[in-house]
Parts: C-alpha cells; sequence; structure tokens
C-alpha cells in the first residue's frame, strides 16, 4: 500500500524547511520507504474533507490503506515502529530513544515555539518586553540540561534513532537555533543530523514542493 502524505503547496519564504510534514519525509527516508505526496492550501486544510482527517486542520497528515495519523511526532513514531533503522532493536533502549521523541516535542520545544508566538504574535503586545526574557531564560536552561545529558556523544542513545530525528528538527527552529549556537556540542548535535542523506533527501522534497501560490490578499512582500 502506498502512503501519502499532505504538505502544504505554498508557504512564505522564512517557513521554508521548516513546516513539519519534513519530519515524516526524513522519517520515511531513513527507512527507505517510498511514499507520495498530496499537496494542500493554506485554505483548503481548513475545509471539512482535510478536517476529517486532520481536525485541527494542519499539515502532515498520513494515509496507508485504512489508516489515518495526524500529528508529525505520532506519525514517525508510527513509521518507526512498522520499519527497521529507527528504534533499537534492545527493548530497554527502545523506550529510552521513543523517551527521547517526546521530550523533544514536549520539553524543549515547548518554550522554543512560545518564544516564536511571543514574537510573531504578540509582538505588538504591552507586556511582550517583559516576557521574552523569560522565554529565553527557559530556552537556554533546557537548552543547557540537553547540553549536559548529550555530553561529547555523537547521538542521545548511542546510534541514531527517532529521538535524535525529531530533537534535531526542533532544535532547527529560527527561535532556538540562535540558542543552540551557545552550546559547541549542541551546534555539532544540529549539524550531523542535517548533514544526514536522508534529511537533505528529505529537505529537497520539501522545498521543490512549493509550487502554489499564496491565498489571495497575503502580502507581497
Amino acid at each position: 500500500m502506498t502512503i501519502t502524505i499532505t504538505a502544504f503547496d505554498w508557504m512564505p519564504e522564512g517557513a521554508r524547511g521548516l513546516v513539519r510534514d519534513l519530519r515524516v519525509r526524513w522519517a520515511l527516508e531513513e527507512v527507505g520507504v517510498p511514499y507520495a505526496v498530496r499537496p494542500v492550501s493554506l485554505r483548503t486544510v481548513k475545509e471539512p474533507a482535510h478536517r476529517a482527517l486532520h481536525p485541527f486542520g494542519q499539515v502532515p497528515t498520513y494515509e496507508e490503506g485504512g489508516l489515518v495519523l495526524f500529528e508529525s511526532g505520532a506519525i514517525v513514531l508510527h513509521v518507526a515502529q512498522r520499519h527497521p533503522g529507527l528504534l533499537p532493536q534492545d527493548a530497554a533502549a527502545r523506550a529510552r530513544a521513543i523517551g527521547w521523541m517526546f521530550a523533544a516535542i514536549d520539553t524543549v520545544e515547548l518554550p522554543i515555539w512560545d518564544r516564536s508566538m511571543a514574537v510573531v504574535l504578540e509582538g505588538h503586545e504591552d507586556w511582550t518586553a517583559a516576557r521574552l526574557p523569560l522565554i529565553e531564560r527557559r530556552i537556554r536552561e533546557r537548552l543547557g540540561e540537553l547540553s549536559a545529558r548529550l555530553g561529547d556523544g555523537e547521538w542521545l542513545e548511542g546510534a541514531f534513532s527517532a529521538g535524535d530525528l525529531m530533537m534535531v528538527s526542533v532544535l532547527r527552529l529560527p527561535s532556538g537555533r540562535a540558542t543552540v549556537a551557545e552550546f559547541p556540542n549542541l551546534a555539532a548535535y544540529l549539524a550531523r543530523g542535517e548533514a544526514r542523506p536522508a534529511f537533505q533527501r528529505a529537505l529537497a522534497a520539501q522545498l521543490a514542493g512549493f509550487s502554489g501560490q499564496p491565498p489571495a490578499g497575503w502580502p507581497s512582500a
């Protein structure tokens, strides 16, 4: 059965290479499983047909036979459990790698995403200037803890796993990337992840897929 994922057909330049279908593409590239992409627009994801696949009107979605999934973390976990290459065989190591997946999208990503929202959506609010230093302190604290745990290791739990895939995906976000640079081992970890051939293939595929047009009324600059 062919796997089909959804991805946006257009995004602003600053968001390209960051949309979360990239995480799913990367996982599928790592395990060597082919997939098809169904492009969707910023408008059509809010329509009933897409909400039947993703109740929150976002991407990616994953379809394989009668199975429909949403949320990039859940999809990556499904791929990793179905195909060898992203989770260790040893049960304990496997559980730890899955734990790192959750740590990436919960503990580490939350303050990074919080900063993005504060700058992009709340930048006009009176309280944003006072709030930003608190958010940045939380990001620095979390990344410091991650740096201490990684130490001199190449990956979080021995060999590269789905936990590293999700963590690298989070560390790439612009609101955290500048802080990552303050920790040399995390900066090297991020560079190793982005240098993986499977990541490069996934990134190229996402960028090549942006062939649509901006929604009517979208600012031209």
